[in-house]
Formats: C-alpha cells, structure tokens, sequence
C-alpha cells in the first residue's frame, strides 16, 4: 500500500489516514460510533477491529473516557496510530497491533462497559470471490476472525450489563441473534439502515446488553442516502 493521504473525518472536527489505493473507512463505522450510547456509567470503552481508528475517534469527541482498541493489520494500525497522534488523542486512546483473539495477553482479563466492533463481513466460503489484496480481503472475509469469536471475545471481557455494539449486514442477523444468545448477550435494539429511499435495507445496528431480560426494540428504518451529517443522527433512539 501506498499513496498515504490526510483526509477530514467528515464533520468532526478530526483528521484520519488512509491510503487513496487501498484500504478507506466505510460510513459503517461512522454509523456505529453514532448509536453507541454513552452514559455517567461508562467508564472504559474496548474497539474490536479498529480499522484506522475511526470509531474510537468519533467517541473521544463524546466522552473522555479511556479507549482501547486492537488492529491485527500492520499497515492499517499504522494508520490508526498516526491518525490517534495527529488528533491528540494519545493520552485517551490505546490501539495495539494484535489478534484480538489473544485479547487477555495485552489487557490482562480487565472488562468494558462498551464493546464496539464494525467486523469483516462475509464468510469464507469460496476463495475465488476473496479480494486478491491481502489486506483487504482480511478486512472483509472472516479469515482471521469470525463471527461468533466476536461475540465470545464481547462476552468475555464485557462488565455484567455492559454493552456490546455491533454494525453488520442484515442477511447475518438470524446467525448474530444464536450467537448473541449462546454468548448471553441479549439483543436490545436493532436499527436498519437504507442507501436509497426505493432500496431495502442492507446494514442493521445492534445493541446488546450482558444478562439482560428479555425484549428487543426495532427501531424505525434511517435512510443515509444525501445525508451531510451523522452527528446526533440516531438521537432519539438512545
């Protein structure tokens, strides 16, 4: 990869890094970072998949809370650490390059109030549709990370009644509801967005709270498309 570029973060107020040939951030997480919900409880927040750190950015503008997050790819966790510094973000956002799956090796089995995770999101089921660039294909394929590692690896290091948000495409959510129940993270909330007013939706949001009753509220379908802002966009949801 190359071809380095300092872009704004849409409206932010922040800078991030990117690479103009190769890996860019999607609207998925920026669309994450806007639904989570953070309150006088929330005291520590874990990124699952931190990408080039946007989603720990967008949070720092709405807490001072700590942020950690974990990249598995080199490059991109480059990006991350340099877009985190340029922002002065440093002293309230921690990104480790690692597998996510060796979590407890970095943080020591500390738990989170909130767990976000925008995670790759298809399956490997057929090589010859993975993207040839292996950075990106790790990215969008499960090939180091899969669905229901995610939701253990939640599970595992939320607080009890800690929050775990998560973005993916609404043809998963029937797998994302067994795993969220086999890993006793109840679903909540379920929030379905739309790119075009005459298309169906094809991204849900979902809140899930730690041993929680019973009960999940479905919001109304958002419509992105022309949007010039996210800010607040998901207010009366939370």
């Amino acid at each position: 990869m190359n071809n380095k570029v300092l872009n704004d973060l849409y409206d932010y107020d922040l800078k991030i890094y990117q690479y103009s040939d190769g890996f860019k951030f999607s609207i998925d997480s920026i669309l994450l970072a806007e639904y989570v919900k953070i309150t006088n409880r929330t005291k520590k927040i874990l990124d699952l998949c931190t990408g080039n750190a946007v989603v720990p950015l967008i949070l720092s503008t709405k807490t001072k809370v700590p942020i950690t997050g974990f990249e598995i790819q080199d490059d991109i966790y480059n990006l991350a650490k340099e877009s985190i510094n340029y922002n002065n973000k440093d002293k309230q956002i921690k990104v480790f390059n690692a597998d996510i799956k060796n979590i407890a090796n970095y943080t020591f089995n500390e738990k989170y109030d909130i767990i976000t995770c925008n995670p790759p999101y298809f399956k490997v089921e057929n090589l010859n549709y993975i993207n040839e660039k292996e950075y990106l294909a790790i990215s969008r394929h499960e090939i180091k990370i899969t669905l229901e590692d995610i939701f253990f690896i939640a599970s595992s290091n939320l607080n009890n009644k800690g929050e775990f948000y998560l973005v993916h495409r609404i043809n998963r959510l029937d797998e994302i509801i067994i795993y969220a129940n086999k890993y006793n993270l109840n679903v909540k909330n379920i929030c379905l967005i739309q790119t075009k007013e005459n298309l169906s939706p094809y991204i849900c949001l979902i809140r899930c709270i730690k041993c929680a009753n019973l009960g999940v509220k479905i919001s109304k379908i958002y419509n992105i498309e022309g949007r010039r802002t996210y800010q607040d966009m998901f207010k009366e949801e939370l």
